[in-house]
């Protein structure tokens, strides 16, 4: 069927962290989901359960481990196998618990910055160093810095390598060889590696992405992997997603965690919504992919006609815009104050992803097309008022 998403249709009042945390003249565009309802065959999956009308304490059928199984190979040739999987409300909560599973306090655990801001707060609650391999900006996109990455990973006190992949908020999607080094490395200092892959199904044209811990046996045997439908099929709030761990003594460590931080307990909306997801919701996902193909190309022309003293980081993944506003000469924070207060938009401060992303902004672009461009003429107000008071 042909799904529609230049719909508008009102989030306010209804309970919308992303829409009524922010004023009424204010768009959000800050927050990581999306404006466009999800695929019918979700809805209809909810609306089925909810008939029931009962809704105790819900076991995880086969169909949903099934489901999980069948999506990994077909959309990402990663063989997995049912008993690899550990269930629970989040990818927050599941790397905050396996931090914990994985570390003492006092040790250390090595991210690449910039990157999600949620990662420092699972590293440090669990009383860790964050230590950071900061990515190479070369004015286009973002590298690898090996070098730094080897030598921090050498540390005897680094347990543990958070990967994002694909990242949030430079919007890389790691190439084979650039996952064969890091995996590598990580093997040669006995790191272990822990991969977001939370935005694994939002990848754009030219690019694909490769589970880490499909390369080889190895990386397989030394990693653990957190994937969820939430980012895709605009379910966040239904808090369901798993861990794969294809080590069985460390899916032993990864259970037992969980369970002291009560993470496990499924959502009974969220098992029929990823069977649902990932057994009909491909169609609808294609479909948005082609959509979100042509917001960010959209985005890419208004900036580089309208706004060129920004710089757009083409993400090969998310629909989360990383842009390089530093010749603004005003810092990441003060700048998107006055985007909220002057130009009534909502967006997200650089700095917030670490100290270098100062001087770069975000913006959420799984919205309407026409509430896309709303967005972008606020937000050229902004920055020609700048130039002129220059």
């Amino acid at each position: 069927m042909k799904y529609e998403f230049d719909q508008l249709i009102n989030r306010r009042n209804t309970n919308s962290v992303k829409w009524d945390s922010t004023p009424e003249n204010i768009l959000p565009m800050w927050l990581a989901d999306m404006d466009f309802r999800t695929a019918t065959p979700i809805i209809q999956a909810l609306e089925k359960r909810v008939q029931h009308g009962i809704f105790g304490y819900a076991s995880i059928p086969d169909a949903y481990y099934e489901a999980e199984v069948s999506w990994c190979v077909k959309r990402h040739a990663f063989k997995i196998k049912k008993e690899w999987i550990e269930v629970t409300t989040g990818v927050i909560p599941a790397l905050s618990a396996i931090v914990k599973a994985f570390t003492e306090p006092g040790d250390k655990v090595l991210i690449q910055s910039p990157v999600y801001n949620y990662f420092n707060s699972s590293i440090i609650n669990n009383r860790c160093d964050v230590i950071r391999n900061e990515l190479k900006y070369n004015g286009a996109s973002y590298e690898i810095d090996f070098e730094d990455f080897e030598r921090k990973a050498a540390d005897e006190k680094v347990k543990m390598f958070i990967l994002c992949n694909p990242h949030n908020p430079v919007g890389r999607v790691w190439t084979s060889s650039e996952l064969l080094r890091v995996g590598e490395i990580c093997l040669k200092h006995n790191v272990l590696v822990v991969v977001d892959e939370i935005h694994r199904d939002l990848i754009y044209r030219g690019s694909k992405h490769i589970p880490f811990a499909s390369m080889n046996e190895a990386f397989l045997m030394n990693s653990i992997t957190c994937t969820a439908p939430s980012k895709p099929f605009n379910l966040a709030g239904l808090k369901t997603s798993n861990i794969i761990v294809a080590n069985e003594e460390y899916r032993k460590k990864v259970n037992r965690s969980l369970n002291d931080n009560e993470a496990i307990e499924p959502n009974a909306f969220g098992i029929e919504a990823l069977i649902a997801a990932y057994n009909q919701g491909e169609e609808w996902l294609d479909q948005l992919m082609d959509y979100l193909q042509g917001n960010r190309d959209t985005l890419i022309s208004f900036i580089n006609e309208r706004i060129p003293q920004l710089k757009v980081i083409i993400p090969e993944a998310t629909y989360l815009v990383w842009m390089d506003c530093s010749s603004l000469g005003i810092g990441s924070e003060e700048l998107c104050n006055k985007i909220f207060e002057e130009g009534f938009l909502r967006i997200n401060n650089g700095h917030t992803y670490g100290d270098t992303g100062d001087g770069f902004i975000r913006m959420n672009i799984a919205c309407p097309r026409a509430l896309l461009i709303e967005g972008l003429e606020r937000l050229e107000r902004v920055v020609k008022s700048l130039h002129l008071n220059n």
